[in-house]
């Protein structure tokens, strides 16, 4: 098996992927008891699908028993700017790096299916691709393969690759070689930790979801709590502070699929422009993203949470006409820029 493991290796790479390793479907004992303190703390907050799949995502031999082997697999998405620019802009919101093009997981599982095609070719068995809709632990399993290690932020880190890179896994029953287990390479440096806006790092290697700027504009529903509004700054859809600031970026790939680059109308977006958007304008604006999953209305309450953290006073007549919008979320958000502009408005900021 060594020599298909060698010329899988060559093939992943022409299919576009950066890294290839593999692991046992078993090789991560530790993630049933770091799952369940993470679910007892309530650190998942509305992410109930968490609680609801522990079986499997704290298991991933009781996914699919028959596997035998995972193959993980990295592909940059590394970013041509600094992603932290736009957080200085008023009249901009800032989007994730992996949010500004295409939906990396039709990108992603395209290229893992033709490569999973590849290996029945060769060698046969049988085999189920899965990037990041599945209960897949797919960070200890990249850390057990030897693809990276679980920074502090909980985000896998890359000797070769940093920190920008989408994890995808192929479950194969095929017995291939092992590689071995990556440690960690964090060492004394806590960057990652206290560039978070929120604090949503009670200690290193723990996450509270429910305090990331991530979660709380993609995941959370409803209003967030009026406290942490203020902390999310411009950030209208994810958060890369944590990445953006790991230095073994200074590894970090260029991406070389064109889909990762940003679109120009995503680099710096106008808050002005997107808090117009109804429900087809945002359809249509964002097909093919990722963020079309939220829908209009949680993606209007982040950009209005934007205008009222910008000091801007020209957005407020944009936010007060959203103030009795249909949806609830959105009216209490436009409510809570323009009372946070009527400063600004005065010339009292």
């Amino acid at each position: 098996m060594e020599d298909v493991k060698a010329r899988l290796i060559a093939r992943a790479r022409l299919e576009g992927f950066d890294a290839c390793h593999i692991c046992r479907p078993w090789d991560v004992p530790e993630v049933p008891p770091r799952l369940t303190a993470f679910l007892e703390a309530g650190y998942h907050g509305q992410m109930e699908w968490l609680a609801d799949r522990s079986h499997w995502r704290g298991n991933p031999a009781a996914l699919w028993p028959e596997a035998r082997s995972v193959i993980v697999l990295g592909e940059s998405y590394t970013p041509d700017v600094d992603p932290m620019e736009t957080l200085l802009q008023n009249n901009a919101g800032t989007v994730s790096v992996y949010a500004k093009n295409r939906d990396y997981h039709d990108l992603v599982k395209k290229r893992l299916k033709r490569l999973a095609r590849w290996l029945i070719g060769q060698s046969g068995g049988e085999v189920k691709v899965f990037v990041d809709t599945a209960p897949v632990p797919e960070k200890p399993l990249g850390q057990a393969a030897g693809l990276g290690w679980q920074g502090k932020h909980t985000n896998l880190v890359s000797r070769n690759l940093g920190s920008w890179f989408f994890i995808g896994s192929v479950f194969t029953t095929l017995n291939l070689p092992a590689d071995q287990a990556e440690v960690d390479h964090c060492g004394s440096c806590r960057a990652c930790l206290d560039i978070c806006p929120t604090d949503a790092f009670p200690k290193p290697y723990q996450l509270d979801a429910r305090r990331c700027i991530s979660y709380l504009t993609i995941e959370h529903k409803g209003p967030v709590d009026e406290v942490l509004r203020p902390l999310m700054g411009n950030r209208i859809y994810g958060c890369d502070d944590c990445l953006a600031v790991c230095p073994w970026n200074k590894f970090a790939v260029a991406a070389r699929e064109i889909g990762y680059h940003a679109r120009p109308e995503l680099e710096a977006p106008s808050l002005a422009a997107l808090v117009l958007l109804d429900d087809a304008g945002f359809r249509l604006f964002f097909s093919g993203s990722p963020i079309k999953r939220i829908g209009r209305d949680r993606f209007i309450r982040n950009v209005l949470y934007a205008i009222g953290n910008s000091g801007n006073p020209s957005l407020t007549d944009a936010a007060q006409k959203l103030t009795e919008d249909p949806a609830s979320e959105v009216a209490d958000a436009a409510r809570w820029a323009v009372m946070r502009l009527k400063p600004a408005a005065n010339g009292m900021v």
